[in-house]
């Protein structure tokens, strides 16, 4: 896999499912980032060599939809929130070991980071509203998906045998970096608590080698898709011109899906950034600062989990 990957096959994807958030803006801005934060899911997927493998994508978009509105349903009890997160992370981690659950594994990988991002909807309407954008923003992408003829694919690589108890520890160590990054985001009584939960939970991974490129490059994306938000945002551009720049933005995204360097959060970040600066409440400053900060927040605590919970768990099998 290559550092900073490039596919013209999933770039033209991206353009396609982005074409109805850039329509849509040129008449209302807000409702073509909206749209384009219901494809998300699906542009960080690219398109699979197969149909029956690209059906994936529905999946995918299914568990972030029930993702997201289960945490606006848990964000009004900060307590219950928090307990929600670290159960959650511990039983899909033990459920991921057994190979025989194929759902476990990206409800672990997707489903349960963006459970925070539900924990920033201000009620279940809302979370209700967004978790509709994405099944729909999933189900377009599928069916653009299935234009493209079915190519050959090399074997896919097999999963490394993980036991029960290795994924108990891991999932303790991930539920405890999220559910204290959502604590935290609580406690300060930010817009978006789950944000650092979020980020906490996106760079984690069993691999350090891993875990460490997450680590830096989750930062390092967020920064540059906050910053080039803020600055297209002081533009003040043409509907015209933000339309052009939102499919290009999903065309890139969905292009360097399959990079080994983490750079899809540069793209989200800029369309997310990109809807809050749209609202009459907050200044960029405070987005930025709010985006950035929790961000840091999440991913100290994703490498401190993992430099403390497995020593803690090899010493207590001692």
């Amino acid at each position: 896999m290559a550092a900073l990957a490039w596919s013209w096959r999933n770039a033209l994807h991206g353009a396609v499912i982005g074409l109805p958030a850039g329509i849509a803006t040129l008449s209302d801005p807000q409702i073509g980032l909206a749209l384009a934060v219901g494809v998300l899911p699906a542009a960080g997927l690219g398109v699979s060599s197969t149909r029956r493998q690209r059906a994936m994508s529905l999946v995918v978009g299914g568990i972030a939809a029930i993702s997201v509105l289960l945490g606006s349903a848990v964000t009004r009890t900060p307590a219950l929130a928090v307990l929600v997160v670290f159960a959650l992370c511990v039983v899909v981690a033990v459920l991921a070991a057994d190979r025989s659950r194929h759902l476990a594994t990206p409800v672990l990988v997707l489903g349960v980071p963006l459970l925070g991002v539900g924990l920033s909807f201000s009620s279940v309407a809302t979370g209700l509203a967004g978790a509709g954008l994405i099944l729909s923003g999933s189900l377009y992408a599928f069916l653009v998906s299935l234009v493209w003829p079915d190519s050959s694919s090399g074997p896919r690589p097999s999963p490394p045998p993980t036991t029960r108890s290795a994924m108990l520890v891991y999932g303790i160590q991930i539920g405890l970096a999220g559910a204290i990054g959502a604590a935290i985001g609580f406690a300060l009584g930010v817009d978006h608590p789950g944000w650092a939960c979020t980020a906490a939970l996106m760079v984690s991974r069993p691999n350090h080698a891993m875990l460490i490129t997450r680590g830096w490059g989750r930062p390092v994306a967020v920064v540059a898709g906050a910053l080039l938000a803020i600055a297209v945002a002081a533009l003040h551009p043409l509907p015209a011109v933000s339309a052009i720049l939102l499919v290009v933005i999903l065309t890139l995204g969905t292009g360097t899906a399959g990079s080994r360097w983490y750079v899809f959060p540069l793209f989200s970040t800029f369309i997310v950034l990109s809807m809050l600066l749209l609202e009459d409440s907050g200044t960029p400053a405070h987005w930025f600062v709010e985006r950035v900060g929790m961000t840091l927040v999440g991913v100290t605590l994703a490498l401190a989990a993992a430099a403390i919970v497995p020593r803690v768990a090899r010493l207590v099998r001692r």
